[in-house]
């Protein structure tokens, strides 16, 4: 699982305002380059605290506490990094003070809570490994197939011209036979390619 797009969320405690940032990063070059640019968009901010994971089993995995007291910032940014299920994301937290001192255990609780309260609100997408097929078929057997495949494949391209023409993809195994079934064996599924295609999680 990984993020859809750019997101930012901010939670604020005891005056000190909390604002984090994440973004799919895939290397440490991108995580750098994404740290860089927030501290450009907050050059007044008193911390930006960071974390990131990358890579196939989050290997890599790094975090800075930017100036607050050791251990209170990166380090739980990173654990809710880690228990967040995601790969490839960089959090970047920023921290303007508000004047009340939260202590140790105050500033982890903190920036953990900014770093899980924004994954959860942010938008996520799945990978999952699809089969792309084409079928061509006549106009009578559309409502029928429509209803076949409205539960078990998402159509890319439908095109009408002599005969009906879809591309879908499907993690459904048996759905060619049912195709086949249905049509009773008038109309075959042409089996084009297997991909990874990144889904909405709900």
């Amino acid at each position: 699982m990984r993020l859809k797009e750019d997101f930012h969320h901010t939670i604020v405690i005891e005056r000190s305002e909390f604002i984090c940032y994440v973004r799919k990063c895939l290397d440490e070059a991108q995580a750098k380059a994404f740290i860089q640019e927030i501290r450009r968009l907050h050059p007044e901010a008193n911390h930006h605290c960071y974390a990131y994971i990358a890579g196939q089993h989050n290997e890599l995995q790094r975090s800075n506490d930017a100036g607050e007291p050791s251990g209170t910032a990166g380090v739980p940014m990173l654990e809710s990094l880690k228990l967040s299920g995601l790969q490839d994301c960089c959090a970047v937290t920023v921290r303007y003070f508000g004047g009340i001192k939260l202590g140790a255990g105050g500033l982890v609780r903190a920036y953990s809570r900014s770093v899980s309260e924004t994954l959860k609100l942010a938008p996520k997408v799945e990978t999952i490994l699809m089969d792309r097929y084409t079928l061509t078929f006549s106009y009578d057997l559309i409502g029928k197939l429509d209803y076949l495949l409205k539960d078990q494949a998402d159509i890319v391209t439908k095109t009408y011209g002599e005969q009906v023409v879809y591309e879908f993809l499907t993690t459904t195994e048996s759905l060619p036979e049912k195709i086949q079934e249905l049509t009773s064996g008038r109309y075959l599924c042409r089996w084009l390619a297997r991909e990874l295609v990144e889904k909405d999680c709900s």
